[in-house]
C-alpha cells in the first residue's frame, strides 16, 4: 500500500471513531434524559397513586366523564331451527365474548406477552416501564412497549391513540382507577374483546373465527400464541399476508410462556414442532345463507332500529324461515325448471293466521349473482289470481257463486262508468277466454274452475272494480295502481309474499296477519326487545268467517278439478288459483292448506318476455306453477296430519245479486260454444297426473285480456 493510500485509510477511521464518540455521547444524555423523565413520571404515578391519583389530575380522569368510543359490533341472523344464517358485519369486525369462552390459552398467551406483571400491579407497572425504556434506551429505538393491559385497554376505549405526554398521563391514571373499580378478569375480557388482531377482526372471537375459522375457546397452544403476538404490530405479523414473520412471532410469544412458567418445556417443545401455522381463513362474517330472506330481514330491521344499529349493534336475530322448507322451495323450482335458459321462479310461504314466513326462494337458471329479491320486492302481473279477490268481493255482497249464473261468450264493454270512455274513444274493452271455448250459461263456481275471463270480467263489473281493488288491499296487497275495469283479471302488480299473505286470510276464517320474518331480537346487552313487537302476531279481521269459508270452498274444488288440478299431495286438503297474464309473461300458482300458504310465480325478471317455449310447452299457471307448488307443499306438508277448513259458525248470508248491461255478448253464430255444464261440481278434466305439466294449450292470438288458467 502507497503513503497516500495509508493516509487517506487512516483519516477515513478517525473521522469514523469521531461519529461513533458523538452517537455515544447523544446516546447517554438522551437516557439519562429519558431515564430522569422515568423516574419523575414514575414518582409522580406513585404519588397520585398513593393519594387517590392526585388533585392535579382529577379534572381530567374521572370515568365517569369519558365516553368509550363505538367500536360496534357485528349482528347476526338465526334461522328458527337455530342455525346461522350469516352476519351483517360491522364497520370492525367484532364478536364480544365472555372471558370464560376464550379457552385457557389466548388469555394466558396474552398476559405472558403483553403484561407478564398482570396479576400483581394496579394498573400501572412501573418495573415494567422502567425496564421497556431501558431496552429502549440501549438499542437506540423502540423494542419494548411498557403500557399495561388495563393502559391499553384504556388506550383503546377512551383516550384513543394520540402520542403525547398528557395522554400518557391520563392514561395511566384511568388504568391505576379502572384496575382499583374493576377485577382483572374483567379488564383482561375487556381487553381481549376490543384489542386489534389485523384483518379487520376486533376481539378474540372475530379473531379465531378469521384465522382458523373456529371459536376463541377451542383455539390450542399454537394458535392461541400466534394470535396472542399480532396486537403488537398486526399489519407486520399478518399470518395470511407474511406467514413468516407470523411463525417468528409466535415463537417469540410461546419462549415468553416457557420463560415465565406459563407451559412447560414438553409443551413448548411440542408447540414449536410445527413449522406450518395450519391458517383456516374463515368466512362466518362474508358467507350468507338464504340471501333472498337475509336482505328482506335486514330492511324491517333498519325500519326499526336504522341501519347503524343494524349494522354496528351487535343485534342476535332469531327469524322465522325453516332451512328445511327452504331447501325444498329450491328442490322444487330446481327439479321442474332443470335447464340453463329457463325462466326464473319464486316460492314465498306463510303460516295462515301468524304471518310467519316459513320460505322465502327464488331461483334464476344460469344467474347465480341477482341481488333482487324476487320473492318479497318484485311486482309483477297477477293473472287470474287476483280472481279470488273478486269472488271475495262478489260473495261479501251477498253472492252465491254455486246460484249465480253468467253467459260465457266473448264479451265486450262499451257502456257503464269504466267502459264508456274507451268505447267512446274507439277501444271499447273486448274480453275472451284463454283458449277460445265458452261454456254458455255457467255458475260462478263453474267459471271459477274454468277461469272464464268473460265470465269474470262482467262479475268484477257487476261487484265493483274500486271494491275488488279495496278488497285486494284488505287482504294486505300493496297495489301502487288505481282500480281499472279489467282489475279482476289481474293487470296489476303484486308481490309473491304479498299473495300468500293474502291468500292466508281465506284459510285463517278471515283474519290476515302481516307477514313477519323476526321472531326475536336480542339486543347487545342481552337484553330481548320486547318493545319492537318482534314475534307478536299483527292480525285483523277483514272477512266474516262465512264469506272466508265460501272462497274456501270454491278454491278448494278448483284445486281437486279446475285449474289447479295436481297441486293436491292427496293428504292435505288445499285450494288454490293460477293465473297467467297476457302473453304469458308471467305465471302463477297461489294455493295454501290449513298449514301454510304458499306463492308460486313463474317469467323472466328481465320483464315482460313471453314464456311460449318453454320445455316445449306455453307456460300457463297450470303447466310449471301447479307443479312446482305440488313438489314443494308435499315435502313441506309430510309428516303433518291433515287439517280440514275451518267451519263457520254463520254460514255465509246470501241475497239477490243483480246483474248489469255494459255492452254485448258474441251469438251463438259467433262463438265456439262448449257443451253446457248443469248446475253443480264441474267434473274432473282429463288431465295427467299429480305433478306433471299439463298439456300445452292453443297460444291464443293477440286479443285484449285473454288471461285465465
Amino acid at each position: 500500500m502507497t503513503a497516500p493510500d495509508d493516509l487517506r485509510e487512516f483519516l477515513i477511521e478517525t473521522r469514523r471513531r469521531r461519529r461513533w464518540r458523538v452517537e455515544r455521547l447523544r446516546r447517554r444524555r438522551r437516557a439519562g434524559a429519558t431515564l430522569g423523565l422515568v423516574a419523575v413520571v414514575i414518582a409522580g404515578l406513585a404519588a397520585a397513586a398513593t393519594v387517590g391519583t392526585g388533585a392535579a389530575l382529577s379534572a381530567g380522569c374521572s370515568l365517569s366523564s369519558l365516553k368509550p368510543v363505538q367500536i360496534g359490533e357485528n349482528s347476526f341472523l338465526y334461522a328458527a331451527d337455530g342455525s346461522l344464517l350469516g352476519s351483517i358485519p360491522a364497520e370492525r369486525n367484532r364478536e364480544p365474548i365472555a372471558l370464560a369462552q376464550m379457552g385457557r390459552w389466548l388469555p394466558m398467551a396474552t398476559v405472558a406477552v403483553e403484561d407478564r406483571r398482570f396479576y400483581s400491579h394496579g394498573g400501572v407497572d412501573y418495573v415494567g416501564i422502567a425496564r421497556a425504556l431501558w431496552r429502549d434506551v440501549s438499542a437506540g429505538k423502540v423494542v419494548q412497549g411498557g403500557s399495561t393491559i388495563a393502559q391499553q385497554l384504556v388506550r383503546n376505549l377512551y383516550v384513543g391513540q394520540e402520542r403525547t405526554l398528557q395522554r400518557k398521563l391520563k392514561e395511566a391514571c384511568l388504568a391505576i382507577k379502572l384496575s382499583e373499580r374493576w377485577s382483572k378478569q374483567k379488564i383482561l375480557e375487556d381487553y381481549l374483546n376490543t384489542v386489534y388482531y389485523g384483518d379487520h377482526a376486533y376481539g378474540a372471537e372475530a379473531a379465531a373465527q378469521t384465522f382458523f375459522s373456529k371459536d376463541a375457546g377451542e383455539l390450542d397452544l399454537r394458535q392461541a400464541a400466534l394470535i396472542a403476538g399480532l396486537p403488537q404490530a398486526p399489519s407486520v405479523y399478518d399470518p395470511l399476508h407474511d406467514p413468516r414473520a407470523a411463525l417468528a412471532r409466535r415463537d417469540e410469544v410461546l419462549q415468553t410462556m416457557l420463560a415465565d412458567g406459563a407451559i412447560t418445556r414438553a409443551q413448548y417443545r411440542w408447540a414449536i414442532s410445527s413449522r406450518d401455522l395450519h391458517l383456516v381463513p374463515g368466512s362466518i362474517y362474508t358467507r350468507i345463507r338464504e340471501p333472498y330472506f337475509f336482505s328482506y330481514v335486514i330492511s324491517q330491521l333498519e325500519n326499526v332500529y336504522g341501519a347503524n344499529t343494524v349494522r354496528d349493534g351487535g343485534l342476535r336475530v332469531y327469524t322465522t324461515i325453516e332451512p328445511r322448507l327452504q331447501l325444498a322451495a329450491v328442490d322444487a323450482i330446481k327439479t321442474t325448471l332443470n335447464e340453463k335458459n329457463d325462466p326464473a321462479a319464486a316460492i314465498v310461504s306463510v303460516v295462515p293466521g301468524t304471518g310467519a314466513i316459513r320460505a322465502m326462494a327464488a331461483v334464476i337458471p344460469g344467474n347465480t349473482h341477482n341481488q333482487f329479491n324476487l320473492a318479497a320486492q318484485s311486482a309483477r302481473e297477477a293473472g287470474s289470481t287476483f280472481k279470488a279477490f273478486v269472488l271475495a268481493t262478489a260473495i261479501e255482497q251477498g253472492m252465491d257463486p254455486d246460484t249465480t249464473y253468467y253467459t260465457s261468450a266473448p264479451f265486450v264493454c262499451t257502456t257503464g262508468p269504466w267502459c264508456a270512455g274507451d268505447a267512446e274513444a274507439g277501444k271499447p274493452w273486448q274480453v275472451s277466454t284463454y283458449d277460445h271455448t265458452y261454456a254458455g250459461t255457467i255458475s260462478v263456481t263453474q267459471a271459477t274452475l274454468r277461469s272464464d275471463n268473460t265470465v269474470y270480467a262482467q262479475l268484477t263489473l257487476d261487484a265493483g272494480p274500486d271494491n275488488v281493488w279495496k278488497m285486494a288491499k284488505r287482504l294486505g296487497v300493496h297495489l301502487t295502481q288505481k282500480p281499472v275495469a279489467s282489475i279482476g283479471l289481474g293487470p296489476l302488480a303484486v308481490s309473491p309474499l304479498d299473495m300468500a299473505a293474502a291468500y292466508a286470510t281465506f284459510a285463517s276464517g278471515g283474519v290476515y296477519a302481516t307477514p313477519t320474518a323476526i321472531a326475536k331480537v336480542v339486543l347487545a346487552d342481552g337484553t330481548v326487545d320486547r318493545s319492537s313487537g318482534w314475534g307478536v302476531p299483527q292480525t285483523k279481521r277483514v272477512l266474516s268467517q262465512g264469506v272466508a269459508w265460501k272462497v274456501n270452498d270454491v278454491l278448494h274444488q278448483n284445486a281437486l278439478y279446475g285449474t289447479g288440478y295436481g297441486s293436491s299431495d292427496g293428504v292435505h286438503p288445499n285450494a288454490g288459483k293460477t293465473g297467467t297474464t297476457e302473453d304469458h309473461a308471467d305465471a302463477w300458482f297461489v294455493g295454501y292448506t290449513r298449514d301454510l300458504s304458499s306463492a308460486v310465480w313463474m317469467g323472466y325478471p328481465g320483464g315482460e318476455i313471453p314464456m311460449l317455449d318453454v320445455h316445449g310447452l306455453a307456460v300457463a299457471g297450470a303447466t310449471f306453477p301447479v307443479p312446482i307448488w305440488h313438489l314443494y307443499m308435499a315435502a313441506a306438508e309430510k309428516g303433518l296430519p291433515p287439517r280440514d277448513f275451518l267451519t263457520p259458525k254463520n254460514p255465509p248470508s246470501f241475497r239477490a245479486f243483480t246483474h248489469h248491461y255494459y255492452g254485448y255478448l258474441a251469438t251463438t253464430a259467433t262463438t265456439t260454444t262448449t257443451t253446457a255444464v248443469a248446475p253443480g261440481p264441474a267434473p274432473p278434466p282429463a288431465v295427467p297426473k299429480p305433478g306433471r305439466p299439463v298439456p300445452a294449450l292453443p297460444a291464443p292470438p293477440p286479443v285484449v285480456d285473454a288471461r285465465a288458467r
